[in-house]
């Protein structure tokens, strides 16, 4: 019996090569040539809205995925030959948490804290809030203000913070509490019958915590921050899930385990039979 592998991976600074770190010159052709066997079907998971991994997928000319979860966890696309199909049943999945409020109405709410500015349109939709906010501010206390108005109001929300590097600025996701990045992974795995022994995540940064602190086997690219890495082990460790976190060290297959080396180091790991489908005896 053919054994279905689930391969999920962020795209900006894991899978594609757009930070500092340098990249292997092999690694994205091996990862090509991992996620073309039939066995393997690939999801990426994304901050990025579609018209963006739309556009990581040309530059990069990365592989058509079978699936893409987008917008930080809010969106799932079925992708084939007949285009992008929106899965509704995850729209639906996720509605009741906001508690029939969409974006603009939960921004409503925070409208008098200080220190947040609403992202560009584009990078909003109907169940993401999407802010910036400056490094100096005080995330713990600005954090409790905003869990404090969405209790009042009875609404289930997810906070998510990351720090885009490159612009230096903090990055803030408001989305329904079931609409993370791991809630959509899990959801993924449900709909498709894969298991957590066939299923594997590969991340860099904040928002891909959730998943990696999970029981999803997840591999943190050798590239990710000290300071995420740091709080990847922390989270494992009190969420007891030590044994699904793999840090990327380099060394596999001549690779320095950044971007795409790393997520091929943490497949080959979590399930060595694919080592011969990476070309390894060749």
């Amino acid at each position: 019996m053919t054994e279905h592998i689930l391969i999920c991976t962020d795209l900006d600074r894991t899978l594609l090569p757009n930070g500092s770190a340098p990249e292997s010159a092999q690694a994205r052709p091996l990862f090509a040539a991992l996620v073309a066997r039939p066995e393997i079907t690939l999801a990426y998971v994304s901050g990025r809205h579609k018209a963006l991994i739309e556009e990581a997928i040309a530059e990069f000319a990365l592989p058509t995925p079978d699936f893409v979860i987008g917008d930080v966890g809010t969106t799932i696309y079925a992708v084939s030959a007949q285009g992008w199909q929106p899965w509704p049943q995850w729209a639906d999945e996720i509605a009741p948490d906001w508690a029939g409020k969409d974006h603009a109405g939960l921004h409503e709410l925070f409208a008098q804290l200080p220190g947040l500015t609403l992202q560009e349109s584009a990078k909003q939709n109907h169940f993401k809030l999407s802010y910036y906010l400056p490094l100096a501010i005080d995330l713990t206390q600005l954090l409790a203000k905003m869990r404090g108005l969405l209790a009042i109001h009875a609404i289930n929300a997810e906070l998510i913070y990351s720090v885009d590097e490159s612009e230096h600025i903090g990055l803030l996701d408001v989305l329904p509490a079931r609409a993370t990045k791991f809630h959509a992974v899990e959801f993924l795995m449900q709909q498709l019958g894969i298991d957590l022994d066939h299923t594997v995540f590969a991340g860099d940064s904040g928002n891909d915590l959730p998943v990696m602190t999970s029981a999803i086997k997840s591999v943190l690219v050798a590239n990710a921050s000290a300071a995420v890495s740091q709080e990847a082990q922390q989270l494992a460790k009190l969420h007891n899930t030590e044994d699904a976190l793999y840090l990327a060290q380099g060394g596999f297959m001549g690779m320095n385990g950044n971007y795409s080396a790393g997520l091929l180091e943490g497949v080959a790991h979590y399930l060595p039979q694919t080592r011969h489908w990476m070309k390894l005896d060749e």
